[in-house]
């Protein structure tokens, strides 16, 4: 049997990311060193500063690689059972403490980091777009008129819950996040979007 060219790489590169995420959960943006996501990784620090330079670069390519990672957007069967299904995934992520952290830690690093801060905005913008599929599939089925904007639809469905995370931070649950899944579904149809 032989290996396929690169598998040193892909390792390498696989066990770096794994050791940024833990270390920018155990220590945050602040606290994260390329030698210590070394150590993690069990790689020499020399091999992380040749290949990603900086911490914010380490960050950014983690980000980058979970958004290109498949998301297995819900099916449901209807549109509004789908955009709770959606709503619910953000309430067991953030209140699950172990599923938390990481988010958490990478909204911190954006706010410290123009390169993290872009990552994040394109992970979202990737995971909205998948989502956008429950809409196009409802809009197929004929549940909304195909007028309707999929990707602000699953915006405004998660919005209030992210506000309550980030903002208030007042409890979230899953009576919130169906409420918030039904009222920007009644918005959709309503013609608000």
């Amino acid at each position: 049997m032989t290996t396929r060219p690169g598998g040193r790489s892909a390792r390498v590169r696989d066990a770096v990311r794994a050791a940024t995420y833990a270390e920018l959960v155990e220590h945050g943006y602040l606290g994260l060193t390329v030698e210590n996501v070394a150590t993690r990784a069990g790689v020499h620090k020399t091999t992380v500063y040749r290949r990603w330079a900086t911490i914010d670069v380490l960050i950014a390519d983690a980000l980058d690689h979970a958004r290109d990672t498949d998301w297995p957007v819900p099916d449901t069967g209807t549109l509004e059972g789908d955009l709770i299904a959606i709503a619910d995934e953000v309430v067991d992520a953030f209140t699950d403490p172990a599923l938390r952290a990481m988010p958490e830690a990478i909204v911190t690093a954006a706010l410290h980091s123009q390169r993290a801060r872009a990552a994040k905005r394109d992970f979202y913008a990737a995971r909205q777009a998948q989502a956008a599929e429950v809409v196009r599939r409802a809009q197929r089925r004929g549940e909304l008129p195909e007028g309707v904007d999929a990707v602000e639809l699953v915006r405004l469905t998660c919005a209030p819950l992210y506000y309550r995370i980030f903002v208030t931070g007042e409890p979230l649950d899953h009576d919130t996040a169906r409420r918030s899944a039904r009222a920007a579904l009644a918005a959709a149809r309503a013609g608000v979007l």
